[in-house]
């Protein structure tokens, strides 16, 4: 087993070490460091930025051939760390020799330390990747001094002046978020436009995570249920199913036999998960898929609703209009006007 001890919280700082430790090849670009892995340790990568506002996001990929063990020690920082995984599970624990606590997959995690105590991540010898995700915010920051902000806000929702003791919350099976980090990855644009989109969407996924505590909470309080995470896998394998092949023409019997849920519990899975029945789902999908062929394709109107698997041009061109608040064809006219300008 290797053990990496990291004693800084800057995320130029931290790579550095990680390359020193782990070897690699360590890229940046715009203000993103990219470190490459393929050894006998593991084989993947290691992404992480800082924002403005002191939040910082890390995102592990790897493959371990080994367990290996990250220690991360801030002393002069309180940093609450906002973990998910979407592949994989994650161990952590306060020091090297405390209690291991284990975040699974589609878990939501939150984490202080007001010990003084290192933050320990325990990664175990997989088959598979491991995909994990923390979000750091400092709160020691300007802002956070200031008494104001979101920095501000979230110490005094997580550091009790009362309770000296750490923070560890785990929290149940959240979708949402996997959604939100598919997005991230699927950002294709380069240098600020890049930087733009994953802060937005590591806006996004940390104001998931901290509702997912506040539901969490209410739901304890009135006792409630919620998704095992084999329905949530099956939950998630429909949706990307349905997202790889939006003209196929999906019936909610035929995705029920598939996944081996329940019709009613299938409903409740794609409510919970996407906030909308399965077939509102799948309109979606194919109203978003339209959107790019359109925009990004020679095909005319017809044959983009042949592609998403419809057959009424008419109904196609109602549920068009009322996502985009925009006709197909007026979108697709002024598609081919910015083009022949530009």
């Amino acid at each position: 087993m290797k053990t990496t001890i990291l004693k800084t919280g800057k995320i130029k700082n931290i790579f550095n070490q990680l390359h020193h430790n782990l070897g690699g090849s360590l890229n940046v670009e715009t203000n993103e460091y990219i470190l490459d892995i393929n050894s006998e340790l593991g084989k993947g990568s290691i992404r992480g930025i800082t924002f403005n506002g002191g939040i910082s996001y890390l995102e592990f990929d790897i493959q371990f051939m080994d367990d290996f063990t990250l220690a991360i020690n801030s002393p002069n920082a309180s940093p609450i760390y906002f973990a998910y995984c979407s592949q994989g599970s994650l161990m952590h624990s306060f020091g090297a020799l405390a209690k291991k606590r284990e975040l699974q997959k589609f878990q939501t995690g939150i984490l202080t330390n007001k010990g003084g105590q290192e933050h320990c991540l325990h990664f175990k010898k997989a088959d598979n990747a491991l995909k994990t995700t923390l979000i750091v915010v400092n709160t020691t920051s300007e802002e956070a001094a200031q008494k104001k902000g979101l920095n501000y806000n979230l110490h005094q929702t997580f550091f009790s002046e009362k309770d000296q003791e750490n923070f560890f919350y785990v929290g149940s099976f959240n979708l949402k978020i996997a959604d939100k980090i598919r997005q991230l990855h699927a950002i294709k644009e380069k240098g600020m436009v890049r930087s733009l989109n994953l802060e937005g969407l590591v806006h996004m996924i940390l104001a998931l995570e901290i509702q997912q505590h506040s539901d969490d909470l209410e739901h304890q309080s009135k006792n409630a249920g919620a998704l095992t995470l084999r329905e949530m896998e099956e939950i998630s394998e429909l949706s990307s199913f349905i997202q790889n092949y939006p003209e196929v023409q999906f019936t909610v019997q035929y995705l029920s036999r598939k996944s081996g849920l329940s019709p009613t519990k299938l409903q409740e899975g794609f409510k919970a998960v996407h906030e909308r029945t399965v077939a509102d789902y799948i309109r979606e999908v194919r109203v978003q898929k339209a959107e790019e062929l359109i925009k990004n394709t020679d095909l005319n109107i017809s044959e983009v609703v042949y592609s998403i698997g419809l057959t009424s041009r008419s109904y196609f061109s109602k549920i068009f209009k009322q996502k985009y608040d925009c006709s197909p064809k007026r979108y697709k006219d002024n598609q081919n006007f910015t083009a022949a300008i530009a």
